[in-house]
């Protein structure tokens, strides 16, 4: 019998799991109380970030239950310690839509302030590194861990290499919603936000589905930890991140129901009414020619090679609007942008060859944009890696 290495069960998994997205009869969140029991996270002012995480989480869940068609799983309810794994196991079991970890920052310079956002990525800066240690240090607590994590080292190449692959599916929606609450942050609540930041956090890559985890602000800030704190910041900051959920909802899942209804009426719909010709490219130019008997000019048909796949480089996602010129991305000439749900994603280089694209990406990285990763298209649309690369 042919065994199937732990890569190609994620793949698979994977596939599966992209299938039944839009099957399932509810939206269902996995919302994560950071910390707990005998991990208090950080604490300074008598601020301690176990409580302020596990109080916000259980509001955000109050909000999004007044929708009939969510569904809210907790990891915790009250001051106890799930470990990672267990965090990460419940989400995968429930085959959920999300994975929402909450948490508060806590630094030495009493200075910092904002709300932060991370989902999974390789960034490689000394300030966020230190979120990612600390976030995954709380490992070294648990029995076996070396067993039960099984090595996981976000400093190994081999560990980067395949996280960027596994992670692939969902991370465009990561930092879609990631953007959605910080934005959120920022425009409802007034608050300084530091943006989305992609991170190698164990619990967010072993979660196969869109992840994020949500830094509410820095504990080690008397004036924000006072905020966070009290019941009006803690209504404030889930408020915003459960407009958020709702926002992404919308653009993303698809209740079975109307997919059924969907499928029904194309089959119910007449073979003759289906008369419309697939739209098609027109190109024009001073000298277009023009018919004999209409002053319109004559189409000219743009030429698209049936099943044509191409790969891109995506070196950045964003919800600002920044022109694709060398100066704006460290140098590297043809990038194209391409507006997704709000988000501007920008990719590096197109070409139908992979080798060729994993040359382009190590220039892209070399550049300096670490959680740059291969995309590929089939005629115009995006289609995942793992079908076209064995």
């Amino acid at each position: 019998m042919r065994k199937f290495n732990f890569l190609q069960f994620l793949l698979l998994f994977l596939t599966f799991n992209s299938l039944t997205f839009a099957q399932n009869a509810k939206f269902k969140i996995v919302l994560d109380a950071g910390h707990g029991g005998k991990d208090y996270g950080n604490s300074h002012h008598g601020f301690v970030e176990k409580t302020i995480s596990l109080k916000t989480t259980l509001k955000v869940g109050d909000l999004l239950k007044k929708h009939e068609d969510i569904e809210i799983i907790y990891t915790r309810t009250d001051d106890t310690y799930p470990t990672l794994k267990e965090r990460a196991n419940l989400a995968n079991k429930e085959d959920a839509n999300l994975f929402i970890s909450i948490h508060c920052n806590g630094v030495q310079a009493f200075t910092a302030f904002g709300t932060e956002t991370l989902v999974m990525g390789m960034s490689r800066t000394d300030t966020n590194l230190d979120v990612a240690k600390r976030e995954n240090s709380v490992i070294l607590q648990e029995d076996n861990y070396k067993e039960v994590y099984n090595g996981f080292d976000p400093n190994k190449p081999e560990f980067q290499t395949s996280m960027l692959l596994l992670q692939e599916e969902f991370l465009n929606q990561s930092i879609d919603l990631a953007n959605k609450i910080e934005n959120n942050f920022k425009n409802l609540n007034k608050r300084k936000s530091r943006g989305v930041k992609q991170q190698p956090i164990w619990v967010l890559d072993a979660t196969y589905m869109p992840s994020v985890l949500i830094e509410l602000g820095f504990l080690s800030n008397k004036n924000e930890g006072s905020f966070l704190n009290s019941n009006e910041g803690q209504d404030k900051m889930a408020q915003a991140i459960a407009d958020a959920i709702i926002e992404y909802k919308k653009e993303y899942f698809v209740l079975k129901e109307k997919t059924d209804k969907t499928e029904k009426t194309e089959k119910e719909t007449p073979k003759e009414v289906e008369k419309e010709s697939p739209k098609e490219i027109v190109k024009e130019t001073p000298n277009t020619k023009t018919d004999k008997n209409t002053s319109k000019p004559k189409e000219v048909k743009a030429d698209v090679s049936k099943d044509k796949i191409v790969f891109k480089v995506q070196i950045s996602a964003s919800s600002k609007s920044l022109e694709p010129t060398a100066s704006n991305f460290k140098g590297l000439k043809n990038v194209s942008k391409e507006k997704i749900n709000k988000l501007y994603k920008y990719f590096y280089e197109e070409t139908d060859s992979y080798d060729s694209a994993k040359k382009n990406l190590k220039t892209a990285k070399d550049k300096g944009f670490d959680s740059a990763f291969i995309v590929a298209y089939k005629n115009g649309k995006l289609i995942k890696l793992s079908e076209v690369i064995n």
